[in-house]
């Protein structure tokens, strides 16, 4: 049973660092024990030595008080001021939205209102998806009235308010965008309502969602709204219903020359957490749990597709009720890592009675610019976060068939699907079914821990057992670590080592692990579809990646059509493969099959008998077929695989060692794949459903070994280590640590 979770301010940190550690109580624990360990394997694997955690000591080990952290999800927008919305007395707001989720439950616009003290206004979307407006005074009285006529979902609509408090009317008016074949009218009508606003002082205005209460201080936001938002305005005057009708097509009425208390263009700053207010006033805001941005707008002509050179044509801001980038929670006790701190990963273990155990991950990097050995493991902390939380329930039901067995619910996956709020994963769908494009470390990440399904960080922790287990020294470093510091951080290391699945790569990672390959450095490529999604860090918030599912892949969503360009840095989305940056191109392979239900086994290439490569096969028997044992499946070759194409690459002189075979028809070609072969999707027929293992050297004496399987870490452990995927690896982990320069092939 999960009683407590946790997360910490960081992934990584350096001697001289200090970690904040969150925690929150679940269940009934008013206690709990925390205490510092290292991991050195991350799966309590019956045929293995099980999970290793080494204790460590450090000051926060003992009891503390246990208490419960609420996460609230939601996105907004919010305005404050002293005086400039209490001020209002007449006005009129207008917008244009594309709302996506309708017929469910009222969702809020904008506006004042405050639901605890039900004053204050708000433009709604009601539960029949009317457009509407709530005002109380906040001593009992309450109007509200609508439109008759339902929005519709994912349509334009042009929607204004006007308020007059003399005369207690307000006008509505809604007006669709409409396309040849579109029968929709637009529609107005003036209320006499009976509530006023009161005296209360307002100094919050919010879009995408209304107050609800405050703790400590901190506003809580409700009513969220479900689309996307327009050039929201805000006028200190009111309309007649007929000037509010004529609001979308014209300059408006005169009457609202210099009366603007605001106007939004959410076309400036895309990607940061800042709204500009357009109106010379100064009411910008700022924006909470990340919408999405970058959104093409009512405007969009298609004609151009990447918003920087269009920003009028990308106006719009996705809201959604689900969105989270903080959870917000207080620091419960922090921890100064010491100098002598070995790098590698580590938790803080949290205990409480009658509870299964919960485990803060983090990473104990080097002092900047030193190393402790010439060898580094670069965790793959944005795979992690792409996968952060990922929901079983969510996935495509062909799952089952690519399984082939039903869905295992854990203990985990029953606790997510309970309570939503611990935010999703980059596979999963908003609650209006728009993809999630946003994830961040900044909650506890239920599935970054110790026996933890699927693969990523659970299948990583069998290749530091292994370093472990063989005595071999390494540094860690994190995706982040590599991304913010470029070359730099990889000057002083031979050898770097990745997980078994390293698949969000940042462009500067990218490039970092080019240069350190062109001056000289080794790389060891262990997992398989690897550097496949190119992924953006947020240049100012710490810990949210940003992914755009453009056009091809295998995926769970797609983007919209001019969608594709991510808002925190204006890069392209989508595959790797599809920029010119294909995988083979670095790694030597490139992804090309995925299936669950069983590993296979290699067979010897000819290339295996190139003396370039003798020192990787040294004491391997030849005589037998490589890898036909393993944790996932019982193969070294699965899950997924990355197999040697010129076509797409791969170097010319790269030497294929083995490729994987006698694979089943759950192992199917990866979507891109689809070409000439394209009705051969399986493993038994199609030959490019493989893995192959690649080794090639680069310019300034560097050198490249990839093996292109997820599964191939989770073989090392097989014997007590004593077999021939960790004797292979281990020959090419000890020749790369050597300085000796490779040399380049003659060629022909």
């Amino acid at each position: 049973m999960r009683t407590l979770a946790g997360y910490a301010n960081v992934l990584s940190a350096k001697p001289g660092d200090t970690i904040e550690f969150k925690i929150s109580s679940i269940g009934e624990a008013d206690r709990f024990s925390a205490r510092l360990v290292r991991l050195i394997t991350t799966e309590d694997h019956p045929s293995t030595a099980g999970l290793i955690e080494r204790p460590v000591d450090a000051p926060f080990n003992k009891e503390w008080p246990a208490r419960r952290q609420p996460i609230y999800t939601g996105s907004y927008g919010l305005v404050t001021h002293d005086t400039a919305f209490s001020e209002l007395a007449d006005f009129t707001f207008h917008a244009w939205l594309w709302p996506t989720l309708l017929g469910s439950k009222a969702q809020t616009v904008a506006g004042t209102w405050d639901e605890e003290r039900r004053h204050g206004f708000a433009i709604q979307i009601d539960e029949a998806g009317r457009l509407a407006f709530l005002i109380g005074d906040g001593k009992g009285a309450v109007s509200a009235v609508n439109l008759e006529k339902p929005l519709r979902e994912r349509r334009w609509v042009f929607i204004a308010v006007s308020y007059n408090a003399k005369e207690q009317t307000v006008a509505l008016h809604q007006s669709p965008l409409c396309d040849i074949g579109d029968l929709d009218r637009p529609e107005s009508r003036s209320f006499n309502i009976s509530a006023g606003r009161g005296d209360i002082p307002q100094t919050s205005f919010l879009i995408g969602g209304h107050r609800t209460s405050s703790q400590n201080g901190v506003l809580i936001a409700g009513g969220h709204y479900n689309g996307k938002i327009e050039s929201p305005k805000l006028y200190a005057c009111s309309l007649s219903v007929e000037e509010t009708s004529s609001l979308r097509d014209g300059p408006g009425s005169s009457r609202l020359a210099g009366q603007a208390v605001a106007d939004w263009d959410f076309s400036i700053d895309q990607g940061s957490d800042v709204i500009r207010d357009v109106s010379g006033k100064g009411l910008d805001g700022r924006l909470i749990n990340m919408p999405t941005r970058a959104m093409k707008g009512y405007n969009w002509t298609g004609k151009v597709h990447d918003w920087r050179s269009a920003p009028s044509e990308y106006g719009a801001i996705h809201f959604h009720d689900d969105d989270l980038y903080d959870a917000g929670w207080a620091t419960d006790f922090t921890f100064t890592v010491p100098d002598g701190l070995e790098s590698g990963v580590y938790a803080a273990r949290l205990d409480a009675r009658n509870a299964s155990p919960a485990y803060v991950i983090f990473f104990i990097r080097p002092p900047k610019g030193q190393a402790t050995t010439k060898v580094v493991y670069l965790a793959s902390t944005a795979t992690y976060t792409a996968y952060a939380n990922q929901r079983l329930i969510a996935r495509d039901p062909l799952d089952e068939m690519s399984m082939s067995a039903l869905p295992i619910f854990g203990e985990d996956d029953l606790f997510l699907d309970e309570n939503p709020e611990y935010g999703k994963s980059l596979y999963d769908l908003h609650t209006d079914g728009s993809g999630v494009c946003y994830s961040s470390r900044l909650r506890p990440v239920l599935n970054m821990s110790p026996n933890a399904k699927y693969w990523s960080f659970g299948g990583d922790g069998y290749l530091t057992g292994w370093l472990d287990a063989l005595g071999i020294n390494a540094d860690v470093i994190t995706d982040e670590d590599l991304h913010s510091e470029g070359g730099s951080i990889l000057a002083p290391y031979h050898v770097v080592l990745t997980g078994c699945h390293p698949v969000y790569v940042s462009l500067a990672m990218w490039d970092a692990l080019k240069t350190h390959l062109a001056r000289g450095g080794r790389l060891m490529y262990l997992g398989g579809n690897g550097f496949y999604w190119r992924t953006a860090f947020h240049p100012t918030l710490p810990g949210l990646i940003e992914v755009r599912r453009a056009e091809d892949g295998s995926r769970t969503w797609s983007a919209e059509p001019g969608e594709y360009f991510m808002s925190t840095t204006g890069e392209f989305g989508g595959l790797w493969r599809r920029q010119d940056r294909t995988p083979n191109r670095l790694l030597g392979v490139g992804f090309c099959a995925q299936g669950f239900q069983s590993g296979s086994y290699y067979q010897w290439a000819p290339g295996s008998n190139d003396p370039r490569v003798d020192f990787i096969l040294k004491d391997i028997n030849r005589d037998r077929v490589f890898g036909d044992y393993g944790l996932a499946g019982n193969g070294a070759a699965g899950q997924e695989l990355d197999r040697y194409e010129p076509e797409l690459g791969s170097p010319q002189h790269a030497v294929v060692i083995a490729s994987s075979t006698n694979h089943t028809d759950y192992m199917v070609v990866a979507k891109e794949e689809f070409g000439a072969m394209h009705w051969m999707i399986g493993g038994s027929e199609n030959k490019n459903v493989r893995s192959d293992i690649v080794f090639f050297e680069t310019t300034g004496g560097g050198a490249v070994f990839s093996i292109g399987s997820i599964s191939w870490c989770m073989s090392l452990p097989v014997n007590d280590y004593d077999n021939d995927v960790s004797l292979m690896t281990r020959n090419v982990l000890e020749r790369f640590r050597d300085p000796t320069p490779f040399s380049l092939p003659k060629t022909p």
